[in-house]
């Protein structure tokens, strides 16, 4: 079983920076897909960044240029640096694992859906304007 847990959400003013840092435990297989998704309080989730098995990293629009991601090579720590943020990426953030291969646009809307992987407990980022 996997499990993960994510760390370093805070505060910050608009424009600041911040590093969150996901650990991973448990079978990892070389056909699973990462990423990151994000849930700002009373909407839907929001896909992020997907790494796909092959180590490609794909962005949505909404973070493109701003964040950037990466998974260590054992694939045991991802990280999310999130640069120039704004009060509208204030969200409780989420690192996830899909359990299988996956890319594409689809990818973002399975990332935190049951059945098709796991899941942090996420870290809080507020952004102040």
């Amino acid at each position: 079983q996997v499990q993960l847990v994510e760390s370093g959400g805070g505060s910050v003013d608009a424009g600041g920076s911040l590093m969150l840092s996901c650990r991973i435990s448990g079978k990892i297989y070389r056909s699973y897909s990462m990423g990151w998704f994000r849930q700002p309080p009373g909407t839907e989730r929001e896909g992020l960044v997907v790494i796909d098995s092959d180590g490609n990293v794909n962005y949505q629009d909404s973070v493109k240029g701003r964040f950037t991601a990466s998974v260590d090579s054992a694939k045991t720590t991802l990280t999310l640096t999130m640069n120039d943020l704004k009060p509208e990426d204030t969200a409780r953030y989420h690192c996830a694992v899909l359990y299988d291969r996956c890319s594409g646009p689809l990818c973002y809307k399975l990332l935190g859906k049951p059945n098709f992987g796991a899941w942090g407990q996420g870290t809080q980022v507020i952004v102040s304007s």
